[in-house]
């Protein structure tokens, strides 16, 4: 082989070199001095250095090969004769032909380990070349494998195809057969509704049956576009209408059998309470657990027709005649009326909840149906009370059976019993749907009897001497002259201060107090009792304003000052039971006097002014108040400012009355006079009226004035008003007002009489000390 040839051809050897004998040791230097070298020399070595240095490649190519054999024929040629020994001058390696194999290094090798390389590159150039042929075979075998895994994958491909197609056939089968289970089901629910004998309905399969039919009708009804879906659908629908008929046979026959064999052991004589009961409710419910899965079937399909079940639980013939003795036996024509209704309702609450709990044994639902049979049973008791309720003329008798109503209507507590878990869909009954129509009858009554004690007691009110007596009432405190037979109210609502003597207010105002209270836990809609308290409050002050009027007029001018007090203490009482009675809005805490009396201040402008409100620590109110409040404190006001004037009137107005004709006197002076005469208008001074010692008795009489009638009026605010910051409030005005007054008066004598009176009148701290003494010693 060619790749071969170049292993046994003779390589170039390198020329030897000098090599020093061992005996003698030449050092260069030395060798150097011994033998030097010419120039020529010189660039021998230097050449052979060179070459040395380019070491050429082994020939292992047969190309490579004859051109290395050429060139050296051709230096061989070139030699001197005798030379052919020794090795030729290496030729540079730029003289060297351009052309090269692809496995010539393209830098010449240098070290071993680039000989190495360049050597493996050449063997594994030969393994290449030899296994060729190899490859080439594996490629077709390649080929052939391809080709075969193509065929393979297309066979599978197939396979695959196929098995799907198997199991849709599959699944279609499965889908089929189910489908037809639908339609065969009809065959097994016909033969065992055919099946002879009222015991059918407690076999195993009847409710499997039942079940299936019910499971079936909804399938069709999904899926009629099926051929004969809505001929079978037609069929299974009655095959369930004759489950239902049979079932509700069944438990209507059970019913009347038991029913008539209660009727007939009740009808007995001697029938104790015990064995009634037992008859009427144990009875029944021993056979509940034999009929409940049955009905549990009827009344899930009775739902869309709720009448189906009105005709199923009529039990009125068997407890008609217990519940008529029963009524018998509690008189109603001669009971107390509230006995007669705890007694009656006690028992209808009793029997309408144990039927309610024998209901709940056999059915879950049918609530609209039970309600009106208990309410049927409740008409025996109702149409012997309702009379009695509508003819009653007793307010606390109304008041007490409307509170013994609506603590039946209470809910019981529930209890936590274990052994009787939570009952089924009914829940619990709802005894105020039955007690709702009695109380509407005696909340109605209740009603119009208030309204006519209001028109009567306090619209039409004739007050009596002794009811004005005051203020002898106020000072001897007797017992109250009005007498109420009929049970006093213990409403939170009333629960307020100013009710403590209650014995010292005017007839109106108590009985309007004590309506209202007993009136106010009875009536569902507040509405109602808004509208009859509004009616009763602006009743009750119409009497009042008329009452004080008669007070004043009774030994005027005396007793005007009582008839203003004794309205103020009533409308401030009666302004604190409106703001209690939340006519508009729940008020968290009890309002005041103070707040009542500062509401109505809120609203005065030119008597009370802005410092009032700072001295009552409230700003200025808003006006959204009801009708019966504004007519209050409208009254309120002008009883408080005609309280302040009469108050300040015995001090002040000769005062004002003196001030006034002086400034009349000179306005009369400041016109021209008609006539030129001098001296014919007279000096305000020359006056008998206006002298000096006229104007000190006026001083004089102010003073004792204040210490006389101001003292007596504060000392009877004190009586009627016994709230202390009311007083005060009202005190301070009062005296507000005698120093405005009292001012006018000492700003026209300060400069009169050459100033004589500075220090006989009143500076305006010394006037409020003396009559902050004379208010505080009342």
């Amino acid at each position: 082989m060619s790749a071969a040839r170049p292993s046994t051809q003779r390589r170039p050897v390198a020329p030897p070199t000098a090599i020093p004998q061992p005996k003698q040791q030449i050092s260069l230097e030395e060798w150097d001095s011994k033998a030097p070298l010419s120039d020529l020399a010189l660039k021998s070595v230097a050449a052979i250095k060179a070459a040395g240095e380019k070491t050429p490649l082994p020939l292992k190519v047969s190309n490579h090969t004859s051109m290395f054999t050429r060139k050296s024929n051709v230096s061989n040629s070139g030699t001197k004769p005798g030379s052919g020994s020794r090795p030729s001058t290496p030729v540079p390696a730029f003289t060297r032909s351009a052309s090269s194999h692809a496995l010539d290094p393209k830098v010449p090798i240098q070290t071993p380990q680039q000989f190495y390389d360049w050597f493996a590159q050449i063997e594994r150039s030969v393994a290449h070349s030899q296994e060729a042929h190899f490859r080439a075979h594996v490629a077709m075998v390649e080929g052939d494998v391809d080709s075969m895994l193509e065929g393979w994958r297309s066979v599978e491909e197939s396979g695959r195809s196929l098995k799907d197609a198997c199991e849709r056939l599959l699944e279609e089968r499965t889908r089929s057969a189910t489908r037809l289970e639908y339609f065969q089901e009809l065959e097994h629910a016909t033969r065992m509704l055919n099946h002879p004998g009222e015991s059918l309905v407690l076999q195993t399969d009847f409710l499997y049956m039942v079940e299936r039919v019910d499971i079936c009708i909804e399938y069709l009804k999904a899926h009629r576009h099926y051929k004969e879906a809505e001929v079978y659908l037609l069929r299974f629908q009655q095959c369930m209408t004759r489950a239902m008929t049979l079932i509700k046979m069944f438990f209507i026959g059970s019913l009347r059998a038991l029913t008539t064999d209660v009727f007939r052991r009740l009808s007995e004589k001697d029938v104790s309470a015990t064995a009634q009961m037992h008859l009427l409710y144990t009875r029944f419910r021993s056979v509940a657990p034999q009929l409940t899965p049955l009905l549990g079937e009827l009344e899930r399909r009775a739902a869309a027709h709720p009448e189906e079940l009105s005709a199923l639980f009529a039990r009125k013939s068997l407890l008609v005649g217990l519940l008529m003795e029963e009524i018998r036996g509690l008189d109603p024509t001669h009971t107390e009326l509230v006995e007669l209704t705890n007694a009656g309702c006690s028992y209808l609450k009793q029997l309408c909840t144990d039927e309610f709990d024998l209901f709940r044994e056999f059915f879950d639902s049918g609530e609209d149906q039970l309600y009106p049979y208990l309410e049927n049973l409740c008409d025996y008791l109702y149409d012997d009370l309702r009379p009695r309720i509508l003819h009653e003329t007793r307010l606390t008798t109304l008041c007490e059976v409307c509170t013994v109503l609506q603590a039946l209507m209470l809910p019981d507590e529930p209890s936590a019993d274990l052994d009787h878990p939570k009952p089924r869909g009914l829940g619990k009954l709802h005894i105020s749907h039955l007690l709702q129509m009695v109380l509407q009858d005696a909340q109605t009554r209740l009603f119009f009897k208030a309204q006519s004690v209001i028109q009567a007691e306090i619209r039409y009110y004739v007050p009596k001497p002794e009811d004005l007596a005051y203020p002898d009432k106020l000072v001897e405190n007797p017992p109250s002259q009005f007498d109420i037979k009929e049970k006093e109210s213990v409403s939170r609502l009333f629960q307020l201060s100013s009710l403590d003597k209650k014995e010292t207010w005017y007839p109106t105002l108590q009985k309007t107090v004590w309506v209202l209270s007993q009136l106010h836990d009875f009536f569902s809609q507040p509405a109602i009792f808004e509208d009859i308290a509004q009616e009763a409050v602006s009743l009750c002050r119409q009497s009042l304003v008329s009452s004080s009027t008669i007070l004043g007029q009774r030994n005027s001018p005396v007793s005007t000052l009582d008839g203003e007090l004794f309205l103020v203490r009533h409308l401030l009482i009666l302004k604190e039971v409106a703001n209690n009675l939340d006519l508009v809005r729940t008020d968290a805490q009890p309002r005041t006097d103070l707040d009542a009396l500062a509401s109505i201040f809120n609203r005065t402008t030119a008597l009370l002014p802005d410092a009032l409100f700072a001295s009552l620590g409230m700003p200025r109110g808003h006006e959204s108040i009801t009708d019966a409040r504004h007519d209050i404190d409208q009254d309120l006001k002008r009883a408080c400012q005609n309280l302040i004037s009469l108050c300040t009137q015995a001090p002040c107005d000769p005062l004002r009355e003196w001030v006034d004709r002086v400034r009349a006197f000179n306005s009369s002076r400041a016109v021209p006079p008609l006539t030129n005469q001098a001296g014919s208008v007279p000096l305000l001074t020359e006056q008998n009226w206006a002298c000096q010692s006229a104007a000190e008795d006026l001083h004089a009489k102010f003073v004792e004035s204040c210490e006389r009638d101001l003292r007596a009026a504060v000392t009877k605010l004190r009586l009627y008003l016994e709230d202390n910051r009311t007083v005060s409030v009202l005190v301070t005005h009062v005296k507000e007002a005698v120093v405005d007054g009292y001012m006018g008066y000492r700003d026209v004598v300060w400069n009169m009489y050459a100033g004589a009176l500075k220090g006989v009148v009143f500076s305006e701290e010394r006037l409020k000390e003396r009559l902050s003494y004379i208010c505080d010693e009342s």
